[in-house]
């Protein structure tokens, strides 16, 4: 088929996804029309269902094919979106097109650029030698703990590494194609718990108030500087998310107050590393700390993947792309373990939003920029 014709199915493969409710974790039917669309196409799905609560289980699919000896290009991606909230203009998983948009939850987070990774399937060539799969998890907008880490897991079982993967988040911000991330930073959560000694306001040599011991410590973490950003990363930053001390009575000296940060790091730092760091500075006052890593920051240097995704844009759209690492992170941080990992897709003005949409011309240009991207990856 030839690489220059428009997919008109995009539109009809989105509006199916989108018609499949998938409130975070997505499973059953949302999964069964994706494969019900790679099968037809060639594809082995596989199907599968991991994990336990309170972060499971998680329906996820990996489907994969082969044409020959080649490259392994992967496109990720999930099914999953957040709840649609109230207020819609119209049922939200009733997908409907009014003027030039395509409403739905999901429509650009991330449907739209699942179906135009479909429908650009049909655009490649038959002989195209290589390896495609989808990676697609239905938890990257929860816990993600049992989602694209359990499909690395078992594309490690069926000895399928890929050399390239786009994650297909929307992540252009004017118009299509004018960002692509090329990493994202870290990020880790810590609780701080400082314990004191409750008692009468009046006797405060018969207690031991934790406020002031937790305000020194938040005091000396809000005037650490981390750095100064780096080439393709800002700054890290420190945030203080909440304090809590759940003290109803006014003569009272709690007992315990406890505090949470949140650190969005960049390449010049670990999780571990910053976690040990406010550890040390908790110390001082006694305080001790609780930590999550929600994920490591990367970069896939700039380089001939992120120059043929460019390429690929200028081509349909005569955008000039920006390289970028801002925003929040994504499972790009998981996947960018195996092979180099960039993230394009769909314009995100509209998630997490009401009344989410995607422009239909969006579509049918994603579906031709995707592509465009495989068959010069893998030819």
């Amino acid at each position: 088929m030839s690489m220059t014709s428009t997919n008109d199915d995009v539109v009809a493969l989105a509006r199916r996804l989108l018609a499949c409710p998938s409130v975070t974790p997505a499973t059953g039917e949302v999964f069964a029309a994706l494969e019900a669309m790679l099968v037809p196409r060639g594809f082995t799905v596989d199907r599968f269902t991991v994990g336990e609560a309170p972060d499971g289980p998680v329906e996820n699919l990996l489907a994969w094919r082969t044409t020959g000896a080649g490259p392994h290009f992967a496109f990720a991606g999930h099914l999953d979106v957040v709840p649609p909230g109230a207020g819609w203009t119209s049922d939200p998983f009733a997908p409907e097109i009014r003027g030039d948009l395509l409403y739905g939850r999901g429509a650009v987070d991330m449907k739209g650029s699942i179906a135009a990774f479909v429908a650009a399937l049909d655009a490649l060539p038959d002989d195209l030698p290589g390896t495609i799969s989808l990676i697609i998890t239905g938890d990257e907008e929860g816990p993600a703990v049992y989602g694209t880490l359990a499909l690395m897991d078992r594309m490690q079982a069926r000895d399928l590494r890929p050399d390239l993967c786009l994650v297909g988040e929307p992540t252009s911000s004017a118009r299509l194609g004018d960002v692509v991330k090329i990493g994202r930073r870290g990020s880790v959560n810590m609780w701080i718990r400082v314990a004191g000694s409750q008692g009468h306001v009046a006797y405060p040599h018969l207690a031991d108030n934790p406020i002031p011991k937790l305000v020194r410590i938040l005091t000396a973490i809000e005037a650490e500087v981390l750095d100064e950003g780096t080439d393709w990363f800002q700054p890290s930053n420190i945030e203080i998310t909440d304090l809590e001390v759940g003290n109803v009575a006014h003569n009272v000296i709690p007992g315990a107050a406890t505090a949470r940060i949140s650190i969005r790091f960049n390449d010049q730092h670990s999780g571990a590393a910053l976690i040990e760091r406010i550890k040390g500075l908790a110390a001082t006052e006694g305080g001790i700390v609780e930590a999550k890593i929600s994920g490591e920051s990367f970069l896939t240097a700039p380089g001939a993947f992120s120059d043929l995704v460019r390429d690929a844009i200028r081509d349909v759209t005569g955008v000039e792309t920006e390289l970028s690492t801002t925003g929040g992170t994504s499972d790009a941080r998981f996947l960018s373990r195996i092979c180099p990992v960039v993230e394009f897709g769909l314009n995100n003005a509209t998630m997490h939003k009401l009344d989410e949409a995607v422009a239909v011309q969006d579509l049918h240009d994603l579906t031709r920029i995707y592509a465009l991207v495989v068959a010069r990856a893998l030819g």
